[in-house]
């Protein structure tokens, strides 16, 4: 039997050859059957589209599994750190003690935002979106540091460390100054501490002029460095498809993350974790359990949706939301925080893993889920939700703008349309226009 397959196109055949991942993913490779039969492959939204090959992460939706560089998101979670693990995205291997050394030393050196860039928040409202702030100083930097971006593969490669290192810090200095900015606060200095406890730091210390630095709980800060570990990859989804998108025009590191951030601002996309807090709230509000919620949702109610559950990828249990479900557990009942929403989200979970109208669906939690839950405990306002988020994911995101950017025959990325709109016609003057 053949191993190429064969499509049969007004009476002509074509082979199409087959592509194969290590972890046994296959693929067809469609790229010559434009060139060759004037036909495309339509899939709108590239939902069962391959656009690249990529060594960085790996998800079997079916089977519930993530794994990053080929180690299990599980693993990373209980032995690993943001830092190490952000450095393994980035460059495919765990650093040694010197690597993980100088990553770090990096990252302290690059985490101020300069007088000129700080100047840039004085021309957003208080009210200002975070993400819309965030995206904006990003693209700046591009500017501030045009050493770091050429808008040239070649020379913005020979700098990759540096930017990379910047990018990384100084979008979590930009995320605490933003809740600053919102709260009419000065902003305060990078301290001289690790990743997450700096950005505790910078985002809750002097509340008034003077005042007291904040001295983060260790569970605090432990918590945190799980949720941006979790969020440092996820494989091609929007905002990372967008980062690659725009470093395939030869755009700098600064310009891609971007529009990263931009994509991850939208409500479907970086704002669920809000909308599974918002839906909590309301099922409180209403002095609910879950139980009438759960009922309605499955009545079909259109007023009642059900937020952080299902998955575009997963068909089974977000790994990443059975690893925070019970990090938010631990993490409540240490600082002695009893969350109403966190009984709620309980119920519904139970919910899910019983109820036959959610398991036939394969409607599980996913993480966004429980991350909100773990930000109010940390005292992170719902505002900043999606900031966090981009904080961790900015990593990935890095790492594949350094994919698109080495690769030694990369090409633009260019999608093909299907064409609906009115054929070919003559224009008409004004005057025989109907009115």
């Amino acid at each position: 039997m053949t191993k190429t397959p064969l499509l049969h196109l007004e009476n002509k055949t074509y082979e199409l050859p087959f592509i194969e991942g290590t972890e046994g993913e296959k693929a067809v490779d469609v790229r010559r059957l434009r060139a060759e039969s004037g036909y495309i492959c339509f899939d709108q939204g590239y939902g069962n589209t391959g656009s690249c090959e990529s060594q960085i992460t790996y998800i079997d939706g079916d089977a519930g599994i993530l794994r990053h560089r080929g180690y299990p998101i599980e693993q990373l979670a209980e032995q690993s750190e943001f830092v190490e693990t952000a450095y393994l995205v980035i460059y495919g291997e765990l650093p040694n003690a010197a690597q993980r050394r100088a990553f770090g030393d990096l990252l302290r050196t690059h985490a101020e935002v300069e007088e000129p860039l700080q100047r840039i928040f004085e021309g957003f409202p208080r009210t200002a979106p975070p993400m819309t702030i965030l995206a904006s100083v990003v693209a700046a930097l591009a500017a501030h540091h045009p050493e770091l971006a050429a808008n040239n593969f070649e020379k913005d490669l020979a700098v990759f460390d540096t930017a990379a290192a910047m990018a990384i810090s100084k979008t979590r200095t930009l995320g605490a100054m933003i809740y600053r900015h919102r709260k009419g606060l000065p902003f305060v200095p990078s301290k001289d501490t690790t990743f997450c406890e700096n950005f505790l730091h910078m985002m809750f210390s002097q509340k008034e002029p003077g005042g007291p630095d904040y001295l983060a709980e260790p569970e605090v800060v432990k918590a945190l460095n799980l949720l941006l570990l979790l969020h440092a990859d996820h494989e091609q989804n929007c905002s990372t498809a967008a980062v690659r998108m725009v470093g395939s025009s030869s755009a700098n590191l600064f310009a891609s993350l971007s529009a990263g951030v931009s994509a991850l601002s939208g409500p479907l996309h970086g704002g669920a974790n809000t909308a599974v807090m918002e839906m909590l709230q309301q099922i409180h509000d209403a002095g609910d359990d879950g139980s009438r919620f759960i009922e309605q949702a499955k009545s079909g109610s259109k007023s009642t949706r059900l937020m952080g559950f299902g998955h575009a990828v997963y068909r089974n249990f977000d790994p990443r939301a059975k690893i925070i479900g019970a990090a938010c557990e631990k993490v409540l009942a240490k600082l002695g925080i009893n969350d109403p929403l966190l009984d709620i989200a309980r119920h519904l979970e139970q919910a899910a893993l019983r109820d036959d109208y959610f398991l036939s669906r394969k409607l599980y939690p996913n993480v966004d889920f429980y991350s909100g839950i773990i930000m109010r405990a940390l005292g992170i306002p719902v505002s900043l939700f999606t900031v966090i988020f981009a904080m961790g994911r900015t990593t990935g995101w890095i790492a594949n703008w350094y994919e698109v950017a080495s690769q030694p025959k990369g090409r633009i990325y260019r999608p093909r349309q299907v064409y609906t709109g009115p054929v070919k016609r003559d224009y008409v003057p004004m005057a025989a226009r109907p009115l």
